[in-house]
């Protein structure tokens, strides 16, 4: 399998953010089993950062997503909850999230669910394994076709 991404500026994407087709096999990987796979899934694109890929649930072995405390606001996508991801002995705390009841022009998302690249053993847009975003706390993947500067790099908090 090869990938087929060209080369995106992450300062090209518009915001308010939109949503597309991935296009690609998006692959997931905790505690040495793939936990995730899917020909569906979406992504999410917003100026200055890089793509949040959401998969369906059903991309996901049975019994991985665990409801997780908490929630958050997002301005265009509405209220997240957020998923502990599990298998066998290893938990990943608040790793995913998603949207039960999304704004109006994310409806495609609903359900679906974003992961925290970082805390994976590994997660693939095709055959490249990407790179978490900068920073921790926005939970974009890094592909080799993005350029940047990215959100969440040291001194991008007020961009």
């Amino acid at each position: 399998m090869h990938n087929t991404l060209r080369i995106e500026n992450v300062w090209d994407y518009p915001r308010p953010p939109v949503w597309q087709p991935v296009g690609l096999p998006v692959r997931v990987m905790f505690d040495d089993t793939t936990i995730a796979t899917t020909d569906e899934a979406l992504r999410v694109l917003e100026t200055s950062h890089p793509p949040v890929y959401y998969l369906p649930p059903n991309a996901f072995l049975p019994g991985t997503l665990q409801p997780a405390t908490g929630s958050s606001f997002c301005e265009w996508k509405g209220s997240a909850q957020y998923w502990n991801i599990c298998h066998l002995s290893a938990r990943a705390e608040r790793a995913a999230w998603s949207y039960p009841n999304p704004n109006v022009s994310f409806a495609e998302l609903r359900d679906y669910v974003a992961i925290y690249a970082g805390v994976m053993q590994a997660c693939f847009v095709g055959d490249e394994q990407v790179t978490p975003q900068p920073g921790g706390f926005y939970g974009g993947w890094v592909t080799s076709n993005l350029r940047g500067p990215f959100k969440g790099i040291p001194g991008s908090q007020g961009w």
